[in-house]
């Protein structure tokens, strides 16, 4: 009798091709712009299985409500300020500053000033795609 493959597997295989089918460089060009809430909006610039960068715009006073999850995320300020809060505790960050976010820890950030943060996530956050 053939063995089946697990779930996770074939979504392994699935985002790896996707990821070959893009090639090695991805453009800002041939991405696109995905509201999330209001005044954020995130543009998935690659990803595989093990790894996604991401980047999310905000307007002022927007949002990103607090949440956890199993990945892993590192976060890189481009542009703007931002109260950043994990597991309550809260430090404003500017461009050039950086946060790092264990697993399954409360995060959010309130955008002080409009700006642009570069999510980069382990593994892959699926529920992105």
């Amino acid at each position: 009798m053939p063995q089946l493959a697990r779930p996770g597997v074939i979504l392994g295989l699935v985002l790896k091709a996707n990821m070959m089918n893009e090639g090695t460089f991805q453009q800002e060009q041939s991405r696109h712009w995905v509201p999330t809430d209001p005044g954020v909006e995130r543009m998935i610039m690659g990803y595989d299985e093990n790894l996604m960068m991401v980047k999310v715009r905000f307007k002022k006073n927007a949002i990103g409500a607090l949440h956890s999850h199993m990945h892993i995320q590192s976060s890189y300020v481009a542009r703007g300020s931002f109260e950043v809060t994990i597991e309550g505790k809260t430090s404003v960050l500017h461009a050039g500053d950086t946060f790092f976010v264990e697993s399954n820890l409360v995060h959010g950030v309130v955008c002080v000033e409009e700006g642009l943060l570069i999510d980069v996530f382990h593994p892959c956050r699926n529920d992105f795609l």
